[in-house]
């Protein structure tokens, strides 16, 4: 076992395009070194790395504010970012293919994903590992908080610039302090005292009510407001902060480390014999990570220094049509934008449907969830809801139909702060399925599934208000979905990056279209896993929370049916099995996996009939 070494390898300058010094700071044998596969042994490495841009470079110049950056005396501005590498001991036994999430905020979720990890069992049932791809996360984000397990970036302050900076805050529990940072996040410093203002409203566009008798923390990263917060209401704090971070170095970061690894790479770096062994490249992102993907390919970063490709597939899940504030003066990469929490960002804003020069093969993937918590009809239909988009043939679309934001592995039972029963619709199988046809695609050209969604023209997609969901006792549909606003920041926003109006104005709503529904609730229009296809119960991609109107974010329901339909539980799981059989025929399951969807269907069950109880 090789563990915590850490080892500076120095380039010769300029290297390669962006990258300029790799430093290990922990290189370990998986699993001992067992060969997993026909990979053989796998090995872990931490590494930290130096880049170096050119502001001049036509490949940089969408980066925000890069030309105010320092610069260091070969006019370069600097950053560092961490790297985290799985691979093949010996990269020649790889399959040539490498696959990089982006961290959604600091975190990973490969594993989990795709080969089932856990925190008892970290690597999973090793699908990707036996199969030999190289696994690649690279930290993008300056303001995560600093914890060993988060990878993250360093990007230089740009000092004596001062803006405007809004921060919300939704308490859901007793509390008299609000923080200035998204979810535990770094804020920006707070450059004058005395322009902090605190306002509340109870809605997203209701008005706003001054709030007085609040004061500075003591680091001066929140407020402390010793009269407390009411519950559910949005707080919103607008003050001008100081020394912004050029956030979108981080889209750099992810297009240069991919570069060097597949195009660049030396015997003098570490890591710089993967160019020998690497063929294709692919992007994987989830929810936040995959606005930054579609973040990424809208500005251009597909094409690197040197003017080559650098992903050849690029998969983003869960986005619905949002990108994020991911490059621009003073941006919060953590704020995404939900129904009732973190509104009015530059996120869902349009262009929905603008995937930048040199696109990749692309996979958009929903589920019911992104339908009415992230505006995910944007990215098939008009802004005015009234037609569907021509997709290109690039590109494919899939819904999880009746999922919520993540697949769960949780069985129907109590949601502790929503109203219904959990989601049980875990829709990984399906998932892993995919990823073989996306690397297929980009490997060799064999076309993947057609595009399966819910669309306009075919009467899937509706206004909430034609929704024809089933009467049950004491449930409401939700009210107050999320929708999508043109958002007007200021004149040099959409071309410099530069935020002057906070809050923003707020125009009239883009159309906002959900999936239709059948006579058991569920939509149509998607992929139904076969637990979905086989109901127990209807599977929504919304729930409410407990004493509120607004939709729980990012959770799902399960309205188990009244009457059983199957007469027992062996006549359940034959027709899930079939449910499983028409999947694999489709491209949207794997054979491997088909005993997975048994045993999880039938600890539905289970949980169903003793809900009943």
């Amino acid at each position: 076992m090789r563990s915590r070494v850490f080892v500076t390898v120095l380039a010769a300058w300029p290297l390669c395009a962006g990258v300029v010094r790799v430093n290990v700071v922990d290189r370990t044998d998986v699993l001992g070194g067992r060969p997993i596969g026909g990979a053989g042994g796998y090995e872990r490495v931490l590494t930290q790395v130096k880049f170096a841009l050119d502001p001049e470079n036509a490949a940089n110049r969408n980066i925000r504010d890069l030309a105010l950056a320092p610069r260091n005396e070969e006019g370069q501005v600097e950053f560092t970012a961490d790297v985290l590498v799985l691979r093949p001991r010996d990269p020649s036994k790889g399959n040539g293919m490498l696959l990089v999430e982006v961290p959604n905020r600091g975190g990973q979720s490969l594993l989990a994903r795709f080969q089932y990890g856990s925190a008892n069992n970290e690597y999973g049932d090793l699908f990707l590992m036996e199969q030999g791809y190289t696994l690649v996360w690279v930290g993008w984000q300056w303001d995560v908080p600093q914890k060993k397990e988060l990878l993250r970036a360093e990007f230089p302050k740009l000092p004596g610039i001062t803006g405007p900076v809004r921060a919300e805050f939704i308490p859901w529990a007793a509390t008299t302090s609000m923080p200035f940072g998204d979810r535990n996040h770094i804020s920006y410093p707070v450059s004058d005292p005395a322009s902090v203002r605190l306002t509340v409203r109870d809605t997203v566009t209701g008005p706003r009510r001054a709030v007085t008798g609040c004061r500075l923390s003591a680091d001066a990263s929140g407020l402390d407001c010793p009269s407390g917060f009411e519950l559910g209401k949005i707080y919103e704090a607008v003050y001008t902060a100081k020394d912004p971070r050029v956030a979108g170095l981080g889209l750099a970061a992810f297009r240069d480390v991919v570069s060097y690894l597949r195009y660049d790479g030396s015997g003098v770096m570490v890591l710089g014999d993967m160019s020998r062994y690497l063929k294709q490249t692919m992007a994987f992102g989830i929810s936040q990570s995959g606005r930054f993907l579609r973040t990424f390919l809208y500005y251009g970063f597909n094409t690197d220094e040197k003017n080559r490709r650098v992903f050849d597939g690029v998969w983003a899940d869960v986005a619905g049509a949002g990108r994020g504030s991911f490059n621009h003066r003073f941006a919060q990469a953590s704020r995404d934008g939900h129904p009732f929490l973190n509104t009015l960002y530059p996120t869902d804003i349009p262009p929905y449907d603008d995937y930048g020069p040199n696109p990749p093969k692309i996979v958009l993937t929903n589920s019911s969830y992104e339908y009415w918590g992230r505006n995910g009809a944007l990215v098939t239909s008009s802004t005015d809801g009234k037609s569907d988009l021509a997709l290109p043939e690039n590109m494919r679309v899939y819904v999880y139909a009746g999922g919520q934001h993540g697949p769960n592995t949780y069985m129907p039972g109590p949601f502790p702060e929503g109203r219904y029963f959990r989601n049980p619709n875990d829709f990984r199988p399906m998932q892993r399925a995919v990823l073989m046809t996306l690397s297929r695609w980009v490997k060799d050209g064999t076309l993947p599934p057609p595009s399966v969604y819910p669309r306009v023209g075919a009467g899937e997609l509706v206004p909430p208000g034609m929704l024809k969901f089933p009467k049950l006792a004491g449930v409401d549909v939700p009210t107050r979905p999320k929708l999508a606003y043109p958002l007007d920041f200021g004149p040099d926003f959409e071309s410099k990056g530069i935020v002057s109006k906070e809050p923003p104005d707020v125009g009239p709503p883009f159309a906002l279209l959900v999936p239709q529904v059948d006579e058991d609730g569920i939509d149509f229009g998607g992929v139904r896993m076969p637990e979905v296809a086989v109901p127990l119960g209807g599977f929504t991609g919304w729930n409410l929370r407990k004493g509120s109107l607004e939709i729980d974010e990012m959770a799902g329901s399960f309205f188990p049916f009244a009457k059983p339909r199957y007469a027992n539980k062996d006549e359940y799981l034959s027709k899930v099995d079939a449910a499983s059989d028409d999947l694999i025929r489709r491209g949207f399951l794997l054979e491997r996996d088909k005993m997975r969807v048994h045993e999880h269907a039938g600890a539905v069950w289970d949980a169903v009939q003793k809900l009943r109880q």
